[in-house]
């Protein structure tokens, strides 16, 4: 059964589904310099903004945190029922060589409720597996992760990334965070989002951020462009199938830089792409023609609506605006660290004095890496 039509399947995953007038929480952290830090910084971040989001999703995504197996996909994967558990890992023994697999460690706690069967799985592809293909590895396991969600009952995988991992559910970002146990894991990218649910379910797989490979996102804002973003992801082979618009942002960072090597500021000026207008009044011949050829060429990867991102990646953090900023980002720096959150609050909460805050111009990203040598 797909999960593009999923109905009452995933009813016993959602808790609430009123809706309470506020905005997405957004926080993220990097240490270009690569130190590891533990998972209580960015809970304490979101914890300071929790009126930003309404308990209906709350999640994070750590850099770093599986050093013991690094070299291997860490699949984050939740079932409804042992019996999707099950077929998801006969599938997974036939196309993976799983290393390892485990329960997610928890912490029971009276704010989350009705959990799914939450499993980690330390995995790389058959090799075998991957020849017949015709494949790069990467791609393998794109369509992998894609055919488990659409194929497999009561089944998604949440993240799919190496030495990294995505943790969220159905609860507020701090609650999520306890939840999960974060403040035993150590990472030099934390990223953070408090939910509230514009146009869709709060539910466990619609909680963000959203993951493929090593990208993940979380997003505050609405993506007007969802339909075509959606149809042209689906030319390259994505399934949209987790019921939020937030997903093509992932898909699309994925897309762009991994497959078809943008860099990533020319990635950022296709999802936030300069106004005709402004274009047409560029004085810089070769820029001018720079744009007005993305334009044309991915049409459909524009994102449209009020959005503010920060997205998270193996050697990196981007914070993303749209190009009018309709929400709120704020950057900070202090030694070897970047901030990004969607409140200045958030930032101070954890390094109360900044070498320095500003607010980033829309369409601009703000980008921290981890140096050289790392």
């Amino acid at each position: 059964m797909s999960k593009l039509a999923f109905g009452d399947q995933y009813s016993t995953w959602k808790v609430d589904t009123s809706k309470v007038p506020a905005a997405c929480g957004l926080s993220g952290v990097i240490s270009e310099d690569g130190n590891r830090m533990s998972g209580e910084i960015i809970i304490e971040s979101m914890r300071v903004i929790h009126d930003r989001g309404n308990g209906l999703g709350g999640g994070f995504a750590g850099y770093g945190i599986y050093p013991q197996n690094a070299g291997h996909h860490a699949m984050h994967i939740m079932f409804e029922d042992e019996a999707g558990k099950a077929a998801c890992e006969a599938m997974l023994a036939e196309e993976l060589e799983v290393a390892s697999a485990e329960e997610i460690p928890t912490a029971p706690s009276a704010a989350i409720v009705n959990p799914p069967l939450l499993w980690r799985y330390f995995a790389l592809p058959r090799g075998e597996k991957v020849k017949a293909s015709g494949l790069a590895d990467d791609d393998f396991m794109v369509r992998l992760v894609m055919k488990i969600n659409t194929t497999v009952p009561g089944t998604f995988v949440f993240s799919s990334g190496k030495n990294m991992g995505v943790f969220k559910a159905v609860g507020f970002a701090e609650d999520v965070g306890a939840f999960y146990r974060l403040g035993e894991y150590q990472a030099y990218t934390w990223i953070g989002h408090g939910r509230f649910p514009t146009n869709t379910p709060g539910w466990w797989g619609g909680a963000h951020p959203f993951n493929i490979l090593d990208w993940a996102v979380v997003h505050n804002g609405e993506i007007s462009s969802y339909g075509i973003n959606k149809r042209y992801l689906e030319m390259f082979g994505y399934e949209c199938t987790l019921l939020t618009d937030t997903e093509v942002m992932a898909y699309l960072f994925d897309l762009l830089i991994r497959k078809h090597g943008l860099p990533m500021e020319i990635a950022c000026k296709v999802l936030a792409a300069p106004f005709w207008k402004d274009i047409d009044a560029d004085e810089d011949v070769d820029e001018k023609e720079l744009y007005e050829s993305l334009r044309m060429v991915y049409a459909s990867a524009l994102v449209n609506g009020p959005f503010a991102v920060i997205v998270g990646y193996s050697r990196g953090m981007l914070g993303l605006n749209d190009r009018i900023k309709l929400r709120p980002l704020i950057a900070a720096t202090k030694d070897d660290l970047l901030y990004v959150s969607s409140e200045e609050s958030a930032i101070r909460q954890i390094c109360p004095k900044p070498d320095r805050v500003w607010a980033p111009n829309a369409g601009q990203p703000v980008i921290g890496q981890l140096k050289g040598d790392v």
